[in-house]
């Protein structure tokens, strides 16, 4: 397998996953700094330009969570101590949890980290602070919702997998960028349950493994994060 990359993106995600998986993979990094998202080379792997891209034998995927989701399956289950992939009630945790994050979440996400590109130039702070609200909204939820049991039932007791990973990437972006508005979060003290999980999650040495390979300073990215140690330009596009 071939992950394209690049430092901090939505590709981190997908680097957790094969980290903690313990799958083979060649990591390609793709320069956002000079645009190499938008070279025709990349374009005919994902015409949209964005990142990441995981070419895997003759199927090339875009899209994080149709990339974790195959992952999952590939390796048979949704973390590395299960559940099983082939479980039906973890199926249907994995797959809802998957899509709100990806279709929701990290949907708010990137319109709060690209206003300009979502509203009328002067407005941009008036968006923010709206999805500033949306994501408080979501955290409250998924607090309750952790508190009830896991995510994703089915697996060894303290079990995290691709839902899980995805959310503590998503919160650790959450509370760092984006800096022209200030942060979407201030931390996660309000939420003492998913302070805690992101804690257990962010131990784990794959986790680990797959911050520091793109620069992230270590070892609480996600409880106090930090941006990578790099240009900005390399980071963000």
């Amino acid at each position: 397998m071939r992950l394209h990359w690049s430092p901090d993106s939505a590709n981190l995600v997908v680097r957790i996953a094969l980290e903690r998986f313990g799958m083979a993979y060649e990591p390609v990094r793709v320069d956002r700094a000079r645009g190499a998202q938008r070279s025709p080379a990349y374009l005919a792997l994902n015409p949209q330009g964005l990142i990441p891209v995981l070419e895997d034998g003759g199927f090339v995927l875009f899209e994080t969570g149709a990339i974790l989701l195959h992952l999952a399956e590939r390796a048979g289950r949704f973390g590395p101590s299960g559940p099983a992939a082939d479980d039906p009630a973890a199926r249907a945790a994995a797959l809802r949890w998957l899509f709100y994050l990806s279709n929701t979440v990290h949907a708010d996400l990137r319109a709060a980290f690209y206003a300009h590109r979502y509203i009328a130039a002067g407005r941009e702070a008036d968006l923010v602070a709206g999805l500033r609200t949306r994501l408080a909204g979501h955290c409250a939820m998924l607090e309750g919702q952790l508190a009830a049991g896991p995510l994703v039932p089915g697996g060894a007791a303290g079990t995290t997998g691709i839902v899980e990973d995805y959310l503590a990437v998503c919160l650790r972006w959450a509370q760092i960028y984006p800096s022209r508005h200030g942060p979407l979060l201030e931390g996660l003290g309000r939420w003492p349950g998913l302070a805690a999980e992101m804690a257990r999650i962010e131990a784990d040495p794959g986790f680990l493994r797959a911050c520091a390979a793109e620069a992230i300073p270590c070892p609480h990215p996600v409880t106090r994060p930090a941006p990578p140690a790099l240009p900005a330009a390399e980071v963000t596009g």
